[in-house]
């Protein structure tokens, strides 16, 4: 039957992402009972620079109870990205080349390694500077007490923000190996670059020029990072390519 081959993929996709939500959902169970303590090490950049006398705030009555157990559910789908995109490319893999089979792995790994280092960054080096920056700047009289929901969901955003951010090496070998742009042309556009990181670190990070130069440098690096990978990665594959038209 012509459907057939259809309903297999779809049986396939539905059983794959069956195994995604039982990991997730074991991950979630493993996490849930350290929910407050995660919440108390996610909180931590925000409480070391808090006022004296002042704390973190639960404004919705359900609040304590509901944010730590989102946030337990936000990190087991964190901790499992690596099984989730393993998932995805062994859904696609059969219907990609052999030379394509070779760069998923390695695209994979780069990606999830930037990501993590990306929320590192953010957690590490972003978080006490914006924060130090805010209780800093809190006018007389007014007490800064933030809600954990609110906190909860800054976070993340940045987590997010700068984990995409680092995913530009990844974005650039992918532009240059599908043949949409070249090397050369990324290096031509490398002036727009470094104007775009600055602009950006200048809207993800407080108005001052250490906290901005921090975004903005591991950026305009990573795209240069991107543009070596892209070349290395299309020499490799130029012999592969001209291997098989040949065959």
């Amino acid at each position: 039957m012509p459907d057939q081959p259809l309903l297999a993929h779809l049986l396939e996709l539905r059983g794959r992402l069956l195994r995604i939500v039982v990991v997730v959902v074991l991950v979630f169970l493993a996490l849930y009972p350290f929910s407050d303590q995660l919440y108390a090490w996610l909180s931590g950049p925000l409480r070391a620079v808090l006022p004296e006398g002042t704390s973190m705030v639960a404004i919705q009555v359900a609040s304590p109870f509901l944010i730590p157990m989102k946030l337990a559910l936000v990190a087991a789908l964190f901790i499992a990205v690596p099984y989730i995109l393993y998932q995805l490319w062994a859904f696609v893999a059969p219907g990609l080349y052999r030379h394509e089979r070779r760069l998923i792995w390695p695209l994979l790994a780069s990606s999830t390694l930037l990501f993590y280092l990306g929320a590192a960054f953010a957690y590490f080096v972003v978080f006490p500077l914006v924060f130090a920056f805010f209780s800093g700047v809190v006018p007389e009289g007014v007490a800064m007490m933030t809600d954990i929901g609110e906190y909860l969901d800054f976070v993340l955003a940045l987590f997010f923000a700068f984990g995409l951010a680092f995913e530009v090496p990844v974005a650039t070998v992918l532009l240059v190996y599908t043949g949409v742009t070249s090397p050369r042309a990324l290096r031509e556009k490398r002036a727009y670059v470094i104007v775009g990181a600055f602009v950006i670190g200048m809207l993800l990070t407080p108005p001052d020029v250490l906290s901005q130069v921090l975004l903005a440098l591991p950026m305009w690096l990573l795209y240069e990072a991107g543009i070596l990978f892209s070349i290395l990665a299309r020499r490799s594959s130029l012999p592969k390519e001209e291997d098989s038209a040949a065959d």
